[in-house]
């Protein structure tokens, strides 16, 4: 029996902010609150790639979906 559980997901930037994303908001207005602590925080696969967790992702859509 294998233990491993699989890797999760992970999102570029560009396909979590509109227009190709759900998430209508701009890139420094992104970091921001990234910053804060409001939006995931982000893991750096390299100096020029960072990437969010698709599960962090879909449960800060959940929190809009509540709000609203």
């Amino acid at each position: 029996m294998n233990n491993q559980h699989p890797a999760p997901r992970l999102l570029r930037l560009s396909s979590i902010l509109a227009p190709t994303g759900p998430i209508p908001v701009s890139k420094s207005t992104w970091w921001k609150k990234v910053k804060t602590g409001e939006f995931p925080s982000a893991i750096k696969l390299s100096t020029r790639v960072t990437c969010w967790k698709e599960t962090d992702i879909l449960d800060l859509l959940k929190r809009f979906e509540v709000q609203t």
